[in-house]
């Protein structure tokens, strides 16, 4: 659950970005404050709708993929991907509040999507980390001093010096490994 929370608020967060970008360099889309609603449609459309959309078009590509040359097929892939970004993009549009006026509103949106999502997947594991730090933050200031001062045997934990710093964990993760 902690890895799905962390995922859709990392997402979230860059996705209000793209979307606060598309309205402010593209005359024919309105974004504004909708932007933070358009962006829980879009990122929920990104977590489960595109997969489903990708994997159908794929399989659909796949049949005729013999018939064509090396460069057509790259054409198909690519077209495909835009499809699947012009398909996210519709239903944000439809189920949000933002607007957009005539072609170019429905055309170069999904291609800043797209643009996006390929900044976000090499920032992904940086804004996964920080969001899972500040998730388990919050998380351990739930506790109540006496849980948090209070190992559950009775006896102080042993500070672990055996783990290297770049282990993936937490000061929290490690302290709450100890108390096992």
């Amino acid at each position: 659950m902690r890895n799905g929370i962390i995922r859709f608020g990392a997402l979230y967060v860059f996705n209000v970005a793209v979307l606060l970008i598309i309205g402010l360099v593209l005359p024919s889309v309105s974004v504004g404050w909708h932007a933070l609603w358009a962006s829980v449609i879009l990122t929920l459309a990104a977590l489960f709708i595109k997969p489903l959309l990708k994997s159908v078009f794929r399989k659909s590509a796949a049949r005729s993929a013999a018939d064509r040359t090396k460069t057509g097929e790259k054409v198909v892939q690519y077209a495909l991907v835009y499809v699947v970004e012009l398909i996210i993009w519709v239903i944000t549009v439809w189920l949000s509040p933002v607007s957009i006026d005539g072609f170019w509103g429905f055309a170069l949106p999904p291609l800043l999507l797209l643009l996006g999502w390929v900044i976000y997947d090499q920032v992904d594991d940086v804004l996964r980390r920080k969001a899972g730090d500040v998730y388990d933050r919050v998380a351990g200031s739930r506790r109540t001093p006496t849980e948090a001062a209070a190992p559950a045997n009775g006896a102080a934990p042993a500070a672990r010096t055996d783990l290297e710093p770049d282990d993936g964990l937490t000061p929290e993760q490690r302290r709450m490994l100890d108390e096992l």
